[in-house]
């Protein structure tokens, strides 16, 4: 099936063309159609598998551009995933004139929220508390809204969004139609469909079917004291453009920034305590690339959505199985491969037996030092195989310099080592 085949308006397939998507994944084609018609749809399905545009072009098709009051409601856990999630749906909607969708979240003066919903927007992304707060001044009116999305639903619940989330469906009409999208279905989530939804369609999505994301996952025993120095070595071996830490807690995090910094690598931290203009500083850097490795914990690293992560690495173990898919989910988007390592010390050896029941992960040793050495040597001549144009001038001077007792292979490892030296 192609976005083609979908009896969608020809300015979403244009949008969705432009995008560079083609092929739906496999949420998608199960998902819009069935949106499409109006149906209610609880959907499992996790995080990198292409949710968002599996809701954002059924609430675009019904958007009725001349009514300018909210058409619909999406609601995220975290302000990062309301910014990606509403930057999407301006995407998708590119080309639908005149279309007005505001991402409103805390952290951000609400007299600017406040002035861009007075103006008039079709549809709203925001968190529940926001959202509750917008209601209650009465800068939010929901009686028009045709479609209510709860993204990322199983996180709002574990934030305790469940009263707001309530709250916000019962100041919708009931004929609305509800997508319920989550990575797992507790029984807390049950009962909102139950209560919320009109027989909902459910459709599950198998994290081990081919629609899964590519990610390699590896775990590596190690002594807690030499827990650091194993991190290095891994980073050292995985010469990738972008590294997400996972460490669980606020002083596990410092740690491993400070000492990485010591070393002079590019890194930057997420935590809970920093102020929400600090939090957005450090995303921006790491999405632009001015730092390459960023430590976080769960809670800072909710909903992060960034194009690009090569590898995650669990600093600490997760604390269980649905932490730990939310983490290596950071990895492997829209389709990419990713690496997903884990350190494992002796004390969390049983918290990651729990983990590894439900995930394929294979044991690997921690990179010596001379394999290392080995990996970035073969990188660097990798790279020189690839430039074989333009050599002639360097090729004489290579044959001026060899004799009897430096050789020409000689001379390209002395090169060799001291481009690693350098």
């Amino acid at each position: 099936m192609n976005f083609e085949d979908f009896n969608i308006s020809s300015q979403i397939k244009d949008a969705i063309g432009q995008m560079g998507f083609t092929k739906p994944t496999p949420i998608q084609e199960k998902a819009i159609p069935q949106a499409l018609k109006g149906m209610d749809i609880t959907a499992q399905a996790q995080t990198g598998s292409g949710k968002t545009i599996a809701f954002a072009i059924p609430v675009l098709e019904k958007i009725f551009i001349p009514d300018k009051s909210p058409q619909a409601i999406i609601l995220c856990p975290t302000r990062e995933l309301c910014m990606q999630v509403a930057d999407e749906i301006n995407k998708v909607g590119s080309k639908i004139k005149k279309l007005k969708v505001l991402a409103v979240y805390g952290g951000q003066p609400i007299g600017k929220q406040t002035r861009v919903l007075k103006k008039g927007v079709h549809i709203v992304v925001g968190t529940p508390g926001r959202v509750i707060d917008h209601i209650e001044r009465e800068n939010l009116d929901l009686i028009g809204v045709e479609s209510v999305v709860l993204d990322e639903a199983d996180e709002m619940l574990e934030m305790g969004f469940r009263e707001d989330i309530e709250e916000i469906l019962s100041n919708t009409p009931n004929q609305r139609q509800t997508l319920l999208f989550s990575a797992t279905i507790p029984s807390e989530i049950r009962e909102i469909a139950k209560k919320y939804q009109k027989s909902p369609k459910f459709i599950k999505i198998s994290s081990n079917r081919k629609n899964a994301p590519k990610i390699t996952q590896y775990y590596y025993k190690c002594d807690i004291n030499d827990k650091f120095d194993s991190l290095t070595r891994l980073i050292m071996a995985y010469d990738v453009k972008l590294i997400l830490i996972f460490c669980n807690t606020k002083k596990s995090v410092d740690f491993v920034k400070k000492h990485l910094k010591k070393q002079e690598f590019n890194v930057d931290a997420l935590h809970g305590d920093m102020t929400q203009k600090a939090r957005d500083k450090v995303m921006n850097k790491f999405r632009n690339g001015n730092i390459n490795i960023l430590v976080a914990t769960d809670v800072a690293a909710r909903g992060l959505d960034i194009d690009g992560v090569d590898v995650v690495i669990n600093y600490d173990v997760a604390q269980n199985a649905d932490d730990y898919t939310h983490r290596i989910g950071r990895t492997a988007r829209a389709g990419k491969t990713g690496y997903a390592l884990s350190l494992v010390s002796a004390d969390e050896v049983s918290r990651f037996n729990n983990i590894k029941k439900s995930n394929n992960i294979s044991q690997k040793q921690i990179p010596t030092l001379l394999e290392i050495n080995e990996l970035k040597s073969l990188l660097i001549l990798n790279d020189v195989k690839k430039s074989k144009d333009n050599l002639d001038e360097y090729v004489k001077i290579i044959e001026k310099s060899e004799n009897k007792n430096f050789s020409s292979t000689e001379l390209a490892a002395g090169l060799l080592k001291r481009i690693m030296e350098n």
